[in-house]
C-alpha cells in the first residue's frame, strides 16, 4: 500500500485472543514468570520505570502502547523498532511520531546492571505496554515472557502497516495475515488513550470524498469542536483527543464515542459503519455487559497477550542485545 499514516497517533492498541491455526501467531517458548530465577526483579524494574515516566508525561501512556503495536505488526514483537539508524524500521513513514524509546533504554540500562545479557529488549516493550495500560486506570494482565531480540531492522519491511486511510476490509486482511479476527481488529482499533494530528483528519473535516465538506456521519456537535481545534489552514500538528474526554484514561468509552458519531479518524468511523463490525462495538453495551456479556477490559487483556505473541524469536533464534537501540 503506500505509506501509512499511523505515524503521530498515539494508539491504544487492544486485541482480542485465541490462536488462529496457520496464522502469524506463536507462543514459541514463552511463558510467565519467565525471568523469576534469573533476574527477578526485571518486572519491578520495567514497571517502576514507566511510572516515573508516564507521571512525568501522561501522553507516554499511549506512546508505549502504541510502540508495542509496530514493533509486533512487523517482523514480529522482537524489538525491531528500537533499532536506531538510516533506513532502520523505525524510519518508516508508517512510524513517524513513535515515541518511548527512551523508556526502554532506561529500563534496560536499570536492568543490565542488575543481570547483564538476561532480559531482552523485546520483553521490556511488551512489560512496558502493560505497565502503561495499568498507569492509564486499564487491567493489569500478566505478560508471558521469553522473548528474544530480533537481528534485523528495515524501514522496508514496515511497508504493509495498517492504515487509517484502509477500508475494513482491508485491514481485515492485514490482521488475518498476523493471525487477528474480524473482532480482534474492532478492540485494536479502539483507541482509547492519546492522540492525533490536526493533520490526519482535516479531509475529513473539509473535503471528505473530495466534496468541498465534511463527512456526514461526524456528529454535528462534535464536528464544530473539532473545527475549532483544526480550523482550516490552521496548525496541522495541533492535538485531538482520540478518546473525546478520556484520552489518559483507558476504557469503552472511545467505543461509545464512535457509536454517537463522535469519532476522530475516519477508520474509526467505519467501524460502525461497516456491518462486519458494527456488532462486536454493540456487543460492549447494555444493562448485562460484564455480567453475562463480554467485558471491555477483560478481552483487551486477552488480546494484547495475543498480539505480544505474533512471531516471536525464542530459544536460539534471536540474541539479547544490550542496548536496545543498537543490533
Amino acid at each position: 500500500m503506500g505509506a501509512s499514516r499511523f505515524g503521530i497517533i498515539e494508539l491504544g492498541v487492544v486485541i482480542s485472543i485465541g490462536l488462529v491455526l496457520g496464522s502469524s501467531l506463536s507462543e514459541g517458548n514463552l511463558e510467565t514468570g519467565f525471568y523469576s530465577s534469573t533476574c527477578p526483579t526485571a518486572e519491578s524494574v520495567v514497571r517502576s520505570t514507566v511510572q516515573q515516566s508516564v507521571h512525568a508525561d501522561p501522553s507516554l501512556a499511549a506512546g508505549l502502547l502504541r510502540l508495542h503495536y509496530h514493533d509486533c505488526f512487523v517482523q514480529g514483537c522482537d524489538a525491531s523498532i528500537l533499532i536506531a539508524g538510516p533506513n532502520a524500521e523505525r524510519t518508516a513513514p508508517g512510524h513517524s511520531g513513535l515515541r518511548g524509546f527512551d523508556v526502554i533504554e532506561n529500563a534496560k540500562k536499570k536492568l543490565e546492571k542488575i543481570c547483564p545479557r538476561v532480559v531482552s529488549c523485546a520483553d521490556i516493550v511488551a512489560l512496558a505496554a502493560r505497565d502503561a495500560v495499568a498507569l492509564s486506570n486499564g487491567p493489569n494482565y500478566d505478560v508471558p515472557t521469553g522473548r528474544r531480540d530480533g537481528t534485523r531492522s528495515s524501514a522496508g519491511d514496515a511497508s504493509n502497516m495498517p492504515d487509517p486511510t484502509d477500508s475494513v476490509d482491508v485491514l481485515k486482511r492485514k490482521f488475518a495475515a498476523k493471525g487477528l479476527s474480524a473482532s480482534d481488529l474492532v478492540v485494536l482499533n479502539a483507541h482509547t488513550i492519546g492522540t492525533t494530528a490536526c493533520f490526519f483528519i482535516e479531509d475529513r473535516l473539509y473535503n471528505f470524498a473530495a466534496n468541498g465538506d465534511a463527512d456526514p456521519s461526524i456528529n454535528p456537535g462534535y464536528l464544530t469542536e473539532l473545527r475549532s481545534i483544526c480550523p482550516k489552514g490552521g496548525d496541522v500538528n495541533a492535538r485531538v483527543a482520540l478518546d473525546r474526554g478520556s484520552e489518559f484514561q483507558f476504557g469503552n468509552e472511545f467505543l461509545e464515542n464512535v457509536r454517537e458519531g463522535n469519532g476522530a479518524l475516519q477508520s474509526d468511523a467505519s467501524m460502525y459503519q461497516d456491518t462486519s463490525t458494527r456488532g462486536y462495538i454493540d456487543s460492549y453495551f447494555g444493562l448485562l455487559v460484564g455480567l453475562l456479556g463480554p467485558s471491555f477490559e477483560s478481552d483487551f487483556a486477552d488480546a494484547i497477550v495475543k498480539m505480544g505473541q505474533v512471531d516471536v524469536k525464542t530459544g536460539s533464534n534471536g540474541k539479547i542485545r544490550t542496548v536496545c537501540s543498537a543490533l
